[in-house]
């Protein structure tokens, strides 16, 4: 959604997705505009509870399957397990997207983990193909005002053209850029100081394996240690990530730094920040 700045002045009931690498500032953002009348909508949250959800809880019994005494009692129905996933603590998520790497080091095997990521992606991409019912639902059921779409990291990575067209259509997109390269080596070593699990495109993934691999003197993903390579390749994931983030934000949104978003206190520093970014692009 293109707006002139008049247009955005003017706007009723706006409409925002945040776009961008984790740690840049979108959950910051939609956090403080939850207090405002705006409805948080977390892509992560909505995959984790409507489209992983089932699988998140089949893997869990199936580690407690692997307990004589949990076997019996989940056998015989007298417990039950679910999911308790929280907009602000997406741990369940990041447990099944896992770490690549030796199953003895809490890693996952090269096959289990290609099936997770392809699950994770249709999970993204079916949470992003919610958003407008949800918009709707917002407003019509919950009484909010407006709406803030705070996206995964790896948005950019679906090669969905589709998603991307239907965000456009019914949101603004405000890529927050890392644009000070001291901000991007401290995103990077805030990453790599606690490895998380990632999403990456599967062939970025062979690519950077086989690489890995290579220069590390082992023949399988099953020999690596899993902290060591999200470690190692988490900046070429990051660099990757950049031209696609401008492929979305250049003909389709605006652009803002992390360093601008850094500055916003409330709702009408936002809300000047995107009239800056309006203006800019003029």
């Amino acid at each position: 959604m293109k707006l002139s700045t008049e247009e955005f002045r003017h706007w009723k009931n706006r409409r925002v997705t945040l776009l961008g690498m984790s740690g840049v500032g979108k959950t910051y953002l939609s956090n403080m505009l939850r207090a405002h009348d705006w409805f948080h909508y977390s892509g992560d949250y909505r995959i984790g509870t409507r489209y992983l959800d089932e699988s998140l809880l089949d893997m869990i019994k199936q580690q407690a399957m692997q307990s004589a005494f949990l076997r019996d009692l989940l056998r015989n129905d007298w417990i039950s397990i679910r999911n308790n996933i929280k907009i602000d603590d997406l741990g369940p998520v990041l447990s099944f997207v896992g770490k690549l790497g030796d199953p003895q080091q809490g890693g996952v095997p090269l096959q289990d983990f290609q099936r997770r990521q392809a699950e994770y992606r249709q999970g993204e991409i079916a949470a992003m193909q919610d958003v407008p019912d949800f918009i709707r639902k917002a407003k019509e059921i919950y009484g909010y005002q407006h709406f803030v779409n705070d996206v995964g990291g790896s948005l950019c990575e679906l090669d969905s053209p589709g998603v991307i067209d239907l965000l456009v259509k019914h949101t603004l997109i405000l890529y927050i850029k890392v644009t000070d390269e001291a901000e991007e080596q401290k995103l990077i070593e805030r990453a790599q100081s606690a490895p998380k699990p990632l999403y990456y495109r599967p062939e970025f993934l062979l690519e950077q394996l086989a690489e890995y691999l290579q220069s590390h003197d082992l023949q399988y993903a099953a020999q690596m240690n899993p902290d060591d390579f999200t470690r190692w390749v988490f900046p070429r994931l990051f660099h990757s990530r950049l031209p696609r983030y401008d492929a979305i934000a250049q003909p389709h949104g605006y652009t803002v730094t992390s360093q601008e978003v850094a500055q916003v206190r409330d709702e009408s520093d936002f809300l000047e920040l995107l009239q800056t970014a309006i203006a800019r692009s003029d």
